[in-house]
């Protein structure tokens, strides 16, 4: 489904209250909670239904258009209140706006970088999201075929080694391709599973700011895997 559909989708079910915009999926996580400066009203639960539900639609209607932007632009430009923080791989090949179904301005809050690690950088982003902007849902997202993963699986098997600071961002991703060095299947894909998990886990331990909102049940953290020839994107425990 293109942009044009979703938000005219939005627009339309607006008129029929907070149930016709939970069964989009969106609830008022969209263009009028921008606008009107509030944040998201959706759960943890209901922005990650939200993220399922457009994945599928990703696969199976992969469309893209830019009609209305314009409009959508000038709604979401006095505030911002995105409904899920994705923290993703810096790969051109995953895009998340595009891979959770064609998401519009002022859906998403999303930090890349090579690997979809943590940094200084990265946690304040992370805790602006969801401290300052209310987001309730971060998912830290791997991908297979990772170009950072498959330097780290190298280092780990070849004892590579890599120029400027390229070695360096690569070694947080170390530790998770030794401990599943020796597991079935693909070693790459492996070590980026795990990445994303122990990431996710990270992010817990090192905020306080983000420990404290998953106890009071307002942010939920989940690891996913987005395969590049199926375009899925997979939870993982």
């Amino acid at each position: 489904m293109c942009i044009n559909c979703l938000s005219s989708n939005r627009r339309n079910i607006l008129k029929f209250g907070a149930a016709g915009l939970m069964a989009l999926g969106l609830g008022a996580g969209g263009a009028r909670a921008a606008s009107e400066g509030m944040p998201t009203s959706l759960t943890p639960d209901d922005a990650l239904a939200a993220l399922k539900k457009g994945n599928d639609r990703f696969i199976s209607e992969p469309q893209v258009c830019t009609d209305e932007l314009q409009a959508i632009r000038k709604e979401v430009a006095p505030h911002q209140a995105p409904w899920a923080t994705i923290l993703a791989c810096a790969d051109s090949r995953v895009p998340p706006e595009l891979i959770f179904g064609g998401l519009g301005l002022g859906e998403l809050f999303v930090a890349r970088n090579a690997g979809n690690l943590v940094d200084t950088a990265t946690m304040g982003t992370i805790e602006y999201g969801q401290a300052v902007l209310g987001s309730p849902l971060i998912v830290v997202l791997a991908h297979t075929s990772c170009g950072a993963v498959a330097a780290a699986c190298d280092v780990v098997l070849k004892n590579a080694t890599y120029p400027g600071s390229i070695g360096a961002m690569i070694n947080p991703i170390v530790p998770a391709a030794l401990a599943v060095k020796d597991e079935a299947g693909d070693f790459v894909t492996n070590a980026a599973k795990e990445s994303a998990r122990r990431t996710a886990r990270q992010i817990s331990a090192d905020s306080s700011l983000i420990s404290g909102a998953q106890a009071a049940g307002k942010v939920k953290i989940v690891a996913a895997i987005y395969d590049l020839k199926s375009g899925a994107v997979t939870y993982l425990d």
